[in-house]
């Protein structure tokens, strides 16, 4: 097993859709794509946003794009118009989500 960091293997966009976050995960190719289909599960994802994430998580898989997309619920504190938070637009989160470690197999 070796550890990898996302950012290595995927690039990503975020953003807020009202009180919720959108994260896009994107591999760079074929490959990528498995490693993260396997590995960003909603549960891996919503404890990583721990504290921040504050409702469900959910996934979609876009194998055309080699993306997933994720919806982050209850995260931006009301949303952009509302919230107190620095980032209320979400748009920091997708960096956030690329720190993530992964240990794969060599």
């Amino acid at each position: 097993m070796k550890k990898i960091r996302l950012i290595d293997i995927a690039h990503g966009r975020s953003g807020d859709k009202g009180d919720a976050a959108n994260v896009g995960v994107l591999a760079y190719d074929d490959k990528g794509y498995e490693i993260i289909k396997k590995e960003l599960t909603v549960e891996r994802v919503k404890k990583h946003f721990e504290g921040i994430c504050l409702g469900d998580v959910e996934r979609y898989e876009l194998p055309n794009l080699r993306a997933l997309n994720f919806i982050l619920h209850n995260t931006l504190g009301g949303g952009g118009t509302v919230s107190l938070k620095h980032d209320a637009q979400g748009k920091t989160l997708a960096a956030a989500m690329l720190r993530m470690e992964l240990e794969i197999e060599e």
